[in-house]
């Protein structure tokens, strides 16, 4: 199985960038975010016609979450139980089982700064999500929690970690949030960077911050053992982040011998 995570950073701008990339890299599952399209103008027939059945959770111009796939789409659940709004709950999160793997698409909330109310939103949202996680795993499935976490879990992860002191994204409350899903026994699955040592997926806009590779981690892939044990390969496709008009995000493409799907073998 082919899976991939990618925060598109709207759907719309970016669809000939998104289908193109569908009809190249094959993933068998795609998980998407920022998607900023309601869900009955989410472009279905255009991915369809790759091959692609759509679950999509929108709320309009902001926040949204999809999953599309060419493997089955099955027992759709849109948010999680007792999910904390801001103040109503927001387009955050999708969950589908595919082929045997159940599949979370989430896109946590920024946190802005420390001392923002919304700061102590994405904490309490991490929180129930661990809670609706720990259901997940002990169903004994295979789990796999793409998206945009908006953390970097190390220091590593981000270009210049003193850059960020006093920043969100690197605070222990949120780093001690990645550790609480670890302790349900999922496991970050770390992808292959394509340029340097730091497996980078998000690079600011601002001019020479991508060419710099001045980024962060902050798009992941968590697992369960009986997925992550299968993967065979993990890369961060940096090629998706270059040219005119992408995301700010790059995707992550994952390979496990996962049952079986029509997917690419290894990565490009």
């Amino acid at each position: 199985m082919r899976l991939a995570t990618w925060n598109v950073n709207s759907v719309k701008a970016r669809l000939p960038r998104l289908l193109g990339w569908l009809a190249d890299t094959r993933p068998d599952v795609v998980c998407l975010q920022e998607t900023k399209c309601p869900d009955g103008a989410f472009p279905v027939p255009e991915v369809g016609e790759l091959g692609y059945t759509v679950a999509s959770h929108s709320d309009g111009r902001w926040n949204g979450v999809a999953i599309l796939s060419r493997v089955g789409l099955a027992d759709v659940t849109v948010g999680f139980a007792d999910e904390p709004g801001f103040p109503e709950p927001e387009a955050r999160a999708i969950s589908a089982t595919c082929a045997g793997l159940r599949v979370w698409s989430i896109y946590v909330p920024n946190g802005r700064t420390p001392d923002s109310p919304h700061y102590e939103y994405k904490l309490a949202w991490l929180s129930v999500l661990r809670d609706a996680l720990a259901v997940e795993v002990r169903t004994g499935r295979p789990l796999a929690v793409c998206g945009d976490y908006n953390v970097a879990p190390t220091d590593a992860d981000v270009w210049d970690p003193t850059l960020f002191v006093g920043s969100t994204h690197v605070t222990p409350p949120e780093r001690q949030a990645l550790a609480d899903f670890r302790a349900l026994g999922l496991v970050d699955v770390v992808p292959t960077p394509m340029k340097g040592p730091h497996p980078f997926t998000y690079w600011d806009y601002r001019a020479g911050m991508f060419h710099q590779n001045k980024g962060m981690r902050i798009d992941l892939v968590y697992a369960t053992e009986s997925f992550a044990g299968t993967v065979r390969s993990a890369y961060v496709d940096r090629e998706a982040r270059k040219g005119k008009g992408p995301s700010d995000h790059a995707p992550i493409v994952v390979d496990a011998d996962l049952g079986s799907g029509p997917a690419a073998a290894g990565q490009p």
